[in-house]
């Protein structure tokens, strides 16, 4: 995305600006969904991207807060911390890159990439989605619950994030939501539970939504709420997730 696309989108993220999401211009807002651990994710499409290429764009209490793109594997192509901005890519030719369609047909989808920051940071992310033979309906929504297993570290390996948990996956939107996971910050295993609530589609009331409507007291009130950890673990092939909502 470019700079001209993204800065209209920063103002979105000020209370001021609350309400309804509007995605860059020629772009197309498919589906909102409204989560556990106060945060709620828009996801849209635009059609200058690479066919099957899909955006995330999450909000909290404060506003737009993080910004992802993956294509029709959910390989995490790019994404944008905000407040600041700051860029991360996914490197060309992975050692094994993220493969949805292997994890549909396996069961199983082993990963193994490098990420760049336009910081100059560097990490490489090594884990696995399985899944687990469970299938639930969330607000209508068929969903495959996953297993997954990831540590992402730095060039020296050392460990800078590392996370196991559940996920859910939607065949049909080729896409990862988070779950219930853990997340270890060095020296405990932290839980987090940014599992789906309710999903919205165009034309039904809250689509678009980017004020999130649940456990928003609860994350008020601890230390280190969930936006301070997320980096989606579904993304990462994760909700989500880092700890990001989603992968």
């Amino acid at each position: 995305m470019t700079t001209r696309l993204l800065l209209p989108l920063l103002f979105l993220t000020t209370p001021a600006f609350a309400g309804t999401f509007t995605p860059p211009e020629g772009c197309t807002v498919n589906l909102t969904v409204q989560g556990r651990g106060c945060y709620v994710s828009n996801y849209y499409t635009c059609p200058t991207d690479n066919a099957g290429d899909q955006w995330r764009a999450d909000f909290d209490q404060e506003g737009m807060f993080y910004m992802a793109k993956i294509d029709s594997e959910t390989q995490w192509i790019e994404s944008y911390d905000l407040n600041p901005t700051v860029k991360q890519t996914l490197d060309p030719n992975p050692k094994d890159p993220a493969s949805f369609s292997n994890l549909l047909a396996t069961g199983r989808d082993d990963f193994d990439f490098s990420l760049s920051k336009e910081t100059g940071e560097h990490t490489n992310v090594k884990g696995y989605d399985k899944l687990i033979g469970e299938t639930v309906v969330i607000d209508g929504v068929t969903l495959q619950r996953t297993e997954y297993d990831y540590v992402e570290t730095d060039d020296e390996g050392n460990i800078l994030r590392q996370s196991h948990g559940n996920e859910y996956i939607s065949a049909e939107r080729r896409n990862f939501f988070s779950g219930t996971s853990e997340w270890f910050d060095g020296t405990n295993w932290l839980p987090l539970d940014g599992s789906p609530v309710q999903f919205f589609m165009p034309g039904e009331k809250g689509f678009g939504a980017t004020q999130p409507l649940y456990e928003c007291d609860a994350v008020m009130s601890d230390a280190s709420p969930l936006n301070a950890l997320i980096q989606p673990a579904a993304y990462l092939p994760q909700s989500t997730p880092t700890p990001q909502p989603g992968h």
